[in-house]
This record gives structure tokens, sequence and C-alpha cells, in this order.
């Protein structure tokens, strides 16, 4: 390998150092970069392209679902904040606050939305007069800030970050939880068809919710360090905020009624699960469905077979482009095929064509999988599906793996030194059976910093609220303190 490519490595292992392998593949992929202020990042044009093909997937299916965009100030006053106490409680101590405006006090403090829902419940309220109004569905894609005093790494913690915020009302509660439902469900569909990533689906425990919700649910990613992030939720508000901001509606009675509302959102901590899911020591990985480049071209040629080799593969370019590819040709002289392999390694392009003289005499084209670098060669006739044909091979590979590492950590336990020891061990998920008592938590979190991150229910789907499934077990009793358990816990390390 050239000195030239040898400065595109990453120097760290994806094994032994995630923390900064991961940080080196961020910034040498040129997703993102650290921001003068701590705990902020820029993120650069081909980040921010990933973050669009999320949110293009995501806006299509919100409206297809009858939901509207809007967008509200990321400013909202002190007094619409405490409208809602657990709000207020929930985010005082990560909400920045804004008290002079040029060179004058403000009257009021202003907070920089830590979330919306009290500055949209109050215009909701307003939207809202009749039984007729509702179902209110509204989104906004924003960014929100929350002061966390917390090590910065970009996509997973930084104090600004960007997201979607779904907030919704309806006239009953059984038509709240379909929103929930729906919301949940698209945002399992995006994780597992447009990001290759798997995930577990289910609730918070009642003391990890939302502030102010009845029922947080939520998807979660296992990484392959063992740690879970929470990848998207979707809240039961119930009529918490429909009664502190007056969202009421005639009914077809002409009663008025109180309305039933949900909020739902899913950050760019999206992206950084992608990378840390899918990508090597190589550098970046990424499935098609998102990949900015999805096929790069690479002629390789000697001075007297160059012309017909960058013909050749210029043909083959404009016919994938043609067939809606996102393509590259890198007909760059002035760098050496192999810079060029390490490069878009690099840079996670998940296929690679390879074109030197002995494929132009045969029409053919050698394929390169990023993943494993396995190889192919196929035809000059036929391309475009073979083409298509190898990026969804490249797909189900990427899933494959991230199925295969999420099937093979969760494990079970029945005593706080065996779920200690597992997840000191092993990371990953540990399934126990749960009396619901916090302080049970309390107990595995002092010792390893885990956690529970989720628990499954029953009913997944339709208008009912999601209970907590039972252990199999009719007598399973808590695997903390022995007592009765009548739910199942997922106990993990997470981001």
């Amino acid at each position: 390998m050239s000195d030239e490519s040898q400065e595109l490595g990453i120097t760290e292992s994806k094994s032994h150092k995630p923390g900064e392998w991961y940080a080196e593949v961020v910034q040498k992929a040129d997703i993102a970069d650290y921001a003068p202020m701590g705990g902020f990042i820029v993120t650069k044009p081909r980040g921010y392209a990933l973050w669009e093909r999320i949110q293009d997937a995501l806006d299509g299916w919100f409206k297809e679902t009858g939901v509207d965009n809007v967008y509200f100030p990321m400013f909202i006053p002190e007094s619409f904040l405490e409208r809602e106490k657990d709000i207020v409680e929930g985010f005082d101590p990560e909400v920045a606050w804004v008290t002079q405006g040029g060179h004058d006090e403000l009257e009021e403090r202003l907070a920089v939305r830590p979330t919306s829902e009290s500055i949209i419940a109050p215009f909701m309220a307003d939207w809202t007069r009749s039984h007729r109004d509702l179902p209110l569905r509204i989104n906004q894609w924003c960014s929100v800030v929350r002061w966390e005093a917390t090590e910065t790494k970009p996509f997973f913690r930084t104090k600004e970050f960007l997201w979607q915020e779904g907030h919704t009302a309806h006239a009953t509660n059984e038509s709240a939880w379909e929103e929930v439902w729906t919301r949940l469900g698209q945002y399992e569909r995006v994780f597992e068809d447009v990001l290759a990533i798997p995930v577990l689906r289910g609730k918070k425990p009642d003391h990890d919710k939302f502030p102010g919700a009845n029922t947080t649910t939520t998807v979660e990613a296992l990484m392959p360090d063992g740690k879970s992030v929470q990848s998207a939720t979707s809240h039961h508000l119930g009529q918490s905020f429909a009664e502190a901001f007056d969202i009421t509606f005639a009914d077809e009675d002409e009663e008025e009624q109180t309305a039933y509302t949900t909020s739902w959102g899913l950050s760019w901590r999206a992206l950084g699960a992608l990378i840390m899911t899918h990508s090597d020591d190589q550098g970046l990985v990424l499935p098609p469905t998102v990949a900015p480049t999805q096929v790069v071209i690479v002629p390789i040629w000697q001075e007297e077979t160059k012309d017909d080799v960058l013909e050749y593969a210029a043909g083959i370019a404009d016919d994938l482009e043609a067939a809606g590819f996102r393509v590259e040709l890198d007909d760059r002289d002035e760098r050496n095929p192999g810079f060029k392999f390490n490069e878009h390694e690099l840079n996670g392009v998940p296929l690679r064509l390879e074109i030197g003289p002995n494929e132009v005499e045969d029409e053919e084209v050698t394929l390169v999988h990023r993943p494993d670098n396995e190889k192919e060669v196929e035809g000059r006739g036929g391309l475009v599906d073979a083409v298509d044909d190898h990026l969804e091979t490249i797909y189900d590979k990427l899933y494959d793996a991230a199925a295969e590492n999420l099937e093979d950590n969760v494990r079970e336990a029945d005593s706080p030194e065996e779920i200690m020891g597992t997840i000191g061990k092993h990371g990953g998920y540990v399934k126990v059976p749960w009396c619901g008592d916090q302080a049970c938590e309390e107990v595995i979190k002092e010792k390893v910093s885990a956690e529970i991150v989720m628990q499954p229910v029953d009913d997944q789907g339709g208008s009912s609220a999601g209970v907590p499934r039972p252990p199999e077990d009719d007598d399973a009793v808590c695997a903390i303190c022995g007592d009765p358990a009548d739910e199942l816990a997922y106990f993990a390390k997470s981001y």
C-alpha cells in the first residue's frame, strides 16, 4: 500500500477501542466534525445526505398517513413551559435559556426548545373546535437543544441535534393508541428496510417514560459493542397535555370533551446507529438505500489503453445513471487505483466496479462488494439488472450480520449476580422476570451502569394499550428481589 493510501486509513480498532474508532470514522469519512463550542458538531455534506435519506423515507410515510408538516419557533416562553409540570421537571436541568435580546433584558425568559409540546399544544387547542377537526396530525423537522453535561459523541450525544417531532390530537383513547403504534411501526420500518438494522420493539418502564406521558413505546437497536440505542420513541400522552393546554372539542352531541394526544420522534441518533452497526476497521460501511454514492466506477489503465478504458467506463456510468443509480466515475489522473480503492472503502461506497483493459476486451465488469470484498465478474449486457441484484445482496449481508449480532446477544438471567456478570462479560440484552419496582433496576444500575431499556408488549398494534408481556412461567419471580414477577424486562448498557 502506498503512503498516500495509508494516510486514509482508520488507525483505531472497532473491537478494541470502539469510541475512538467511531470518532475517527465519522471524521475521516467526512460525515461530521467537531464545532468550536463543546457539545456541538458540524454536519458535513455527506453526513447531511444520509440524514436526508432517512428524512425522505419517513416524511413520505407520514404524509401517506395523514400528517402535515409545520414549523414552530425554537423559543418557548417560560410561562408556556410551566403549564405542564412534568415537562418542567423532566427537562429543567437540560434547558438552555435566553435572557437578553440585543442590549435589552427580556421581560420573560425564553427556553430554547428541548421538545415542543409546550408551544405546539396551545395552537392545537386553537385549531380544535369540533370532533370533525380530529384527528389532528402535525410534524416538524427541526433541531432541539438539551444542555447535557456529557462528552460529545457525534450523533449519539450532542447538545443540539436534528430530529422530527410529531404531535397529534384524537377524539378517543383508542384512536390515540392506533397513532402510537402506527408511528412506532414506521420507525421500525425505517430501521429494518432503510438502515439494515433489526430492532426490538416494546415500551419503556413507567419510571423512564417521557415526562407527562402515560406510556412511552420504543424501538431499540443493539450496537456491536454490546450497548443499546434508543432509536425512536412514540408516546401516548393521555389527556394530561390536553387538560393543561385546554385541547377540547365538541362531540357529535355538542358536548365538550377533552382530547387525547400523542407525540413521537426520531433523531439523528439513527445516523450514529447506522455508522456504528455496519462500519469496520477500513472505514464507513453504508447500505445502498442511503449511500450518497451507490456505485463507484474505477477505471484502471496504462497509457496505451487509457482512451479505450475511459470510453468503456463512461458508457457504463451513463447506463447506470440512466437507470437511476447514484454513480461516480472516478477518472482522476492524479490518483492511482490503490488510493481510489481505499478512499471509496473509507467512504462506504457499497459497490465498486473495476474496469481495466481485460474487462474492455471481454466486455465484462469486475464488481466488488464493500462489506466483505467479495468479487464477481458480470457481462456488459444486462449489467443494470446485475448491479441491482448486487446492491440487494449487499443490503441483505448487512442486515443479516446485524440480525445475527442481535440474536446472539439476547440472554437470560435469574439473579442480580447473573445479570451483572452477563452484561460485564458479553454486553447485549439480558431478559429477566421483573416485579415492576424501580428499586430493583437501581441495584443493577449502580453496579454496572445498565438499566431497563425495553419491555416487550403483547399487543403491539391496533387500538389497545401495550401491556408488558408476562414471563412464560406463571410462578416466575423477580430476578433481583425474588418477589412475584408478572413482567419481562430487558437490561442493557445504553448510549
